[in-house]
């Protein structure tokens, strides 16, 4: 199960540690989600997701104030007695200092944040699901080409990363070469990402590995990408017969999504480049509603029946 630290979490989201007392290094969150635990303070616990993050806001903090002392000791034995990661408090607000020290017995840290609870959660939420998604890695290489995320795939040596470096000057940006990460963030969205190990490296055939940012600057790469197009190259086959049209769109999948995929023949004299981009841009004109296989196909049709309706006039003359 993926997991991250609760630690990374506190330094991407800004949040101050109220309980320095405890090493968040060591506590790891393995759920995207998050919990507002208004009704366990109230005392029910059942169905209680004790191992999400928890969020404060105010008006579990102000439920908080209003209990006496006795009270919120008893309820907050309950309640830290669950395994529970983290507690963070939204809005600048500070637990008491009993909140405080029964927290650092039963080893729960508390985090605080000045953003609202409403943006925080949301934004707190997105970013999890990016970094705890279901994760595969695949052989291939990734880039950006007018904001598509194209994945192209093939066998090693067929000329992956030399259409990519193509792309690359002409304009487009580089995700991952080799090794492309992929994460399910949603029904609907696959992101890809490069291994730190690899991140921003080309290998090149003949020439060996080349940092496509130290030669094309900042602009030439990107850390991550939606997967939008796969692109899958292979050798030549005069024995095949070939898709001329495009009326049908063919799918591969990964992580159980579907994704667009084109198989596209090598042979000498092809410019991959300008078919990546070429793709690239067809794909965003059918998602915008417009499909030119489908246009073609309209015009041959209209044509047939105009046809049709000019041989019917002349049998009645």
């Amino acid at each position: 199960m993926a997991s991250i630290s609760l630690m990374k979490i506190a330094e991407k989201m800004k949040l101050e540690n109220l309980t320095p007392e405890i090493n968040l290094k060591g506590i790891k969150v393995t759920l995207p989600d998050i919990n507002r635990p208004a009704l366990p303070m109230a005392g029910y616990f059942e169905h209680f997701e004790a191992t999400r993050l928890q969020v404060i806001g105010f008006v579990e903090y102000s439920y908080v104030k209003r209990m006496s002392e006795k009270e919120e000791k008893e309820m907050l034995e309950k309640l830290l007695d669950y395994p529970i990661p983290g507690i963070i408090f939204c809005r600048e607000l500070h637990p008491d200092e009993l909140f405080r020290q029964i927290a650092i017995e039963k080893g729960v840290p508390l985090l605080m944040t000045k953003r609202a609870t409403s943006s925080f959660t949301a934004e707190l939420i997105r970013w999890l699901n990016v970094k705890l998604a279901p994760c595969i890695s695949v052989h291939g290489v990734l880039v950006d080409v007018y904001g598509e995320g194209v994945l192209i795939t093939g066998e090693s040596g067929i000329g992956k990363s030399e259409a990519a470096l193509e792309l690359i000057k002409r304009g487009h940006r580089l995700v991952t070469d080799d090794v492309v990460e992929i994460r399910k963030v949603s029904e609907e969205t696959l992101v890809g990402t490069a291994p730190d190990i690899t991140k921003h490296f080309i290998e090149l055939r003949g020439i060996g590995i080349v940092d496509v940012k130290a030669l094309f600057g900042a602009s030439s790469v990107r850390e991550t990408q939606n997967i939008d197009l796969v692109i899958r190259l292979e050798e030549w086959d005069k024995d095949r017969e070939y898709d001329r049209l495009g009326l049908e769109e063919e799918y591969t999948e990964y992580l159980g999504n579907k994704v667009v995929c084109h198989n596209i023949p090598i042979r000498p004299g092809r410019n991959l480049a300008i078919i990546c981009e070429a793709a690239a841009v067809n794909h965003r004109q059918k998602k915008m509603g417009y499909n030119a296989a489908q246009e073609l196909y309209t015009r041959v049709q209209n044509s047939l029946a105009r046809k049709r309706n000019e041989d019917e006039d002349e049998d009645e003359d």
